[in-house]
């Protein structure tokens, strides 16, 4: 199996083979505020099965954890926490071509989870932007 990803403007690409060790929706305080979104998806694979084109731009998020994105575009790509996740990358999963074909299993960091999360399921639903055509 491989699965391919890139950045919105195509400037980072990335491709990862074999499957992945999990996918998981993370609520953590950090993953919320490098993202900008209430939660963010990530998929992990072997540092080995990822080979990237291009160049992400890397910030030390924490001691010793490394978040890499687009340095043109923005978009969050990777994160690596060799502490915690030895010899793992995980990938934004929302970032991969085709994100449906691999979905999450898990939750985790549920403890910092927004409250208003346990709601949204209930709010109206529009198939496009509301008030256009």
């Amino acid at each position: 199996m491989t699965l391919t990803g890139g950045c919105q403007c195509g400037a980072v690409r990335y491709s990862a083979v074999g499957s992945p060790e999990h996918h998981a929706l993370c609520h953590c305080a950090d993953c919320r505020k490098s993202a900008g979104a209430p939660m963010v998806g990530w998929i992990a694979f072997p540092e080995d099965a990822l080979s990237v084109e291009g160049r992400p731009t890397r910030c030390e998020s924490s001691p010793g954890v490394t978040r890499e994105f687009c340095g043109t575009c923005g978009t969050g790509l990777f994160y690596r926490n060799p502490a915690m996740l030895p010899g793992i990358v995980d990938v934004q999963s929302a970032t991969l071509d085709d994100p449906a074909a691999s979905p999450p299993q898990a939750e985790i960091m549920v403890c910092e989870r927004l409250v208003w999360m346990d709601e949204v399921g209930g709010l109206p639903r529009f198939e496009r932007y509301p008030g256009m055509d």
